[in-house]
């Protein structure tokens, strides 16, 4: 992994705290973010896919009908509280990843890839690309009025290597009620998996 550039990233990230108003609403910065990579906005009409390490490789991406069909019955799972709608969040971040593999070629991703796979990296997510493709699907989980319970906040980060950490990112969704945020941490887990869904403090102290 280009560690140097995911430090100048990661570093980047950990600075913008705040919230985003959702679809339809971008946050400048946010907004900017997807425009400095050269990415359109995700929306349920089109949806760039980010792989093989820093955004490098770009899968376009569209939603059928029975893809919204899907999420649609995914989160309904998770209407009845905050926790239950994070773990249909959870389910949905692993059903997504099933879905885009076939087109990304990405249906064997390994957890936390690195520089052990940098000899095919097409076929991998680092941190860049996990956190840009899981915030990305939960801006049109929130197009599709399907988050009751969360917000969709800007990615987070920690580690900077003079911290003695490696830099990682993740996305991040807040609780509606308590304000609690929580990171959800997909590139920690290898393909088909549920991500992780812990608190973002947590998260932020981890190694």
């Amino acid at each position: 992994m280009r560690w140097s550039f995911l430090a100048v990233m990661c570093a980047t990230v950990a600075a913008i705290s705040c919230g985003f108003a959702g679809a339809g609403e971008f946050d400048p910065v946010l907004n900017s973010q997807y425009a400095d990579w050269s990415l359109m906005p995700p929306s349920i009409a089109a949806f760039t896919v980010c792989h093989g390490f820093g955004c490098r490789d770009r899968t376009e991406v569209a939603f059928s009908a029975s893809d919204r069909v899907k999420m649609a019955q995914i989160l309904r799972t998770g209407q009845s509280s905050p926790a239950a709608e994070r773990k249909a969040i959870a389910t949905a971040v692993a059903w997504f990843d099933r879905r885009v593999g076939p087109e990304t070629g990405t249906m064997h991703h390994v957890a936390r890839a690195g520089m052990s796979e940098m000899s095919n990296p097409d076929s991998q997510f680092d941190c860049i690309d996990a956190s840009r493709n899981t915030t990305s699907l939960l801006l049109v989980l929130d197009e599709l009025h399907l988050l009751k319970h969360h917000r969709v906040e800007r990615p987070a980060g920690r580690g900077a290597l003079i911290d003695g950490r490696l830099p990682h990112e993740t996305a991040v969704v807040a609780d509606l009620t308590t304000q609690k945020e929580w990171a959800i941490d997909p590139w920690t887990h290898a393909a088909g998996e549920r991500p992780d869904v812990i608190p973002l403090e947590q998260w932020q102290q981890d190694c």
